[in-house]
């Protein structure tokens, strides 16, 4: 677990400075108490991430699960009647992971995951700029479009310009400077700025400016523009922020209906997460979908037993941990301890850190899931990827996480369908090793995201020392999903020593160096390989 320690060591700092306002934010607009967003932090950091078996996914507590948890506290007469619905949901989630129904992961098509992760990189930016510049109207870790506020997010942005506190945004173009500087020039100078990450620098930077400029009537910046983390008087006060589950209420029908729509959405928004996260790591590593099922229900019994807000695995904190280099889950079970003791031991600290400081390093997180390359990318793929990928981005921005996933999953299954009327798909597996490790796939004339699990499957089953023959002289067509499977698979097929044949209508080649370069000289369109 140490392999990697000076890789997931940086990482954790950074994601836990990015964990930390998201905690305080989600429990303040889940209408929780604030130290119930921490405990969510902490369990999904140490509990979820010794249990998970991805080394990149981080959780916690989700902007998704928000608008859920504000509403079931009223319903349901009390947070700590809500508890035992976190406690019910988790046990549900355990019993997903059991059925495994985790395998519904695999079949989310990667052109709604990347708009999911586009669209969650314009939400930061655009939900971060009013932070940046000191309007803190809107909690932080928002996702959805109306706000809590009564603005939306278009009419939030157009008011920032008229609640600048000019403190809070001369510290935060500072750390932004420092985080692009870090990242652009002085990571590759040497390894003492790769070991100390820029956010970290910055953070330090932002506290020293607040306690600079606090006698500076026009720099000063205001307590309800730091990080507000609960500070208890001892360690009796401290032990009485804890919450603990009402179970008398447990024979309550409508408990059991929140704890079964905490249980589906955390696992859906859980699985989607990883199927993006495996997507943007650049090991490749692949999730066992059923094990985090598992993994956060545990998770979520031990957070709803001492007063946590629901868990998933997050992708704002994930994509932060993969961007700053972590590599295993270290990374996650340190950013997690990280957030105990620093609520213990220097909460009063933890309060001088400018908003705007921590808004600088969402922005960056925000910039790098939203590239804008990536949306030519994803039209010259085509219109069936196009579609998805645009329906699910506007969803997000214009609605919230879950619709915009759900908008751009229903017409990417129209999609699928009208391509599916016209040819039947399967997928044959022939085996003719006769002793040998020689191993014949042949692909049907029609091959679709619907085929990423079995295929998953059967690559990842086959032994080390493996000669495989994948055969597409009769595919006519093959999903850019199936592609991109393909190119990952190649990857890893080096480190286990598995050689591969291609046969297409284009001539054999021996272990082709990239499937997706190969693919791109496709005759009539990017998917059809007649």
């Amino acid at each position: 677990m140490f392999k990697y320690i000076k890789s997931d060591l940086p990482a954790s700092i950074v994601v836990f400075f990015v964990a930390l306002p998201l905690c305080l934010g989600i429990a303040l607009a889940s209408g929780a108490p604030l130290f119930s967003g921490i405990i969510a932090g902490i369990v999904g950091g140490i509990v979820v991430g010794a249990l998970s078996g991805s080394k990149i996914g981080v959780s916690g507590p989700a902007a998704g699960l928000a608008a859920i948890v504000l509403t079931a506290i009223g319903t349901l007469g009390g947070y700590e009647n809500f508890l035992v619905a976190v406690v019910l949901g988790g046990i549900i989630q355990i019993l997903f992971g059991i059925l495994k129904a985790g395998i519904i992961g695999y079949y989310f098509p990667s052109s709604v995951i990347k708009g999911m992760l586009t669209g969650i990189g314009i939400i930061i930016i655009l939900k971060q700029i009013p932070h940046f510049f000191g309007y803190d109207a809107e909690p932080e870790g928002a996702d959805s479009f109306f706000e809590l506020s009564g603005e939306n997010t278009f009419s939030a942005l157009l008011h920032v310009f008229d609640n600048i506190m000019v403190g809070s945004m001369v510290v935060g173009f500072i750390a932004l400077a420092i985080i692009l500087l870090w990242d652009k020039v002085l990571s590759k100078k040497g390894k003492v700025f790769q070991l100390i990450q820029g956010p970290f620098v910055a953070v330090v930077v932002g506290i020293v400016f607040y306690v600079l400029t606090q006698s500076n009537n026009g720099l000063a910046i205001l307590p309800s523009h730091l990080v507000s983390v609960p500070i208890p008087e001892d360690a009796a006060s401290f032990m009485g922020q804890f919450s603990f589950p009402n179970f008398s209420a447990i024979t309550n029908q409508e408990v059991w209906i929140v704890a079964f729509t905490i249980a589906l959405v955390a696992s859906l928004e859980t699985l989607l997460c990883v199927e993006a996260t495996d997507k943007l790591d650049p090991h490749k590593n692949v999730t066992p979908t059923n094990r985090e099922l598992l993994a956060q229900g545990t998770g979520n019994i031990i957070s709803g037993m001492i007063g946590g807000l629901p868990i998933t695995q997050v992708i704002v904190r994930s994509s932060a941990n993969i961007q700053s280099g972590g590599r295993s889950k270290m990374s996650t079970i340190i950013h997690g301890f990280f957030l105990l003791i620093s609520v213990i031991l220097i909460p009063r600290l933890l309060n001088m850190i400018p908003l705007s400081v921590l808004a600088a390093i969402l922005l960056i997180v925000g910039y790098k899931l939203a590239k804008p390359r990536l949306f030519k990318e994803m039209y010259n793929l085509g219109w069936k990827q196009s579609i998805p990928f645009t329906v699910t981005v506007l969803g997000i921005v214009f609605i919230d996480l879950l619709y915009g996933i759900g908008l751009g999953l229903g017409v990417g299954i129209i999609v699928i369908l009208l391509k599916s009327y016209q040819n039947s798909h399967f997928l044959h597996i022939e085996d003719n090793s006769n002793g040998k490790h020689k191993i014949k796939m042949t692909f049907a004339e029609e091959v679709t995201f619907f085929n990423k699990g079995a295929i998953l499957r059967e690559l990842d089953s086959l032994p080390r020392d493996t000669y495989l023959e994948i055969d597409l002289i009769k595919t006519r067509y093959l999903d850019n999903d199936v592609i991109e499977i393909l190119e990952d698979f190649a990857f890893k097929a080096k480190e286990r020593n598995i050689d591969i044949k291609l046969i297409s209508k284009r001539g054999v080649v021996e272990n082709p160096p990239s499937f997706i370069e190969f693919f791109k000289t496709r005759p009539k369109s990017k998917l059809s390989l007649s």
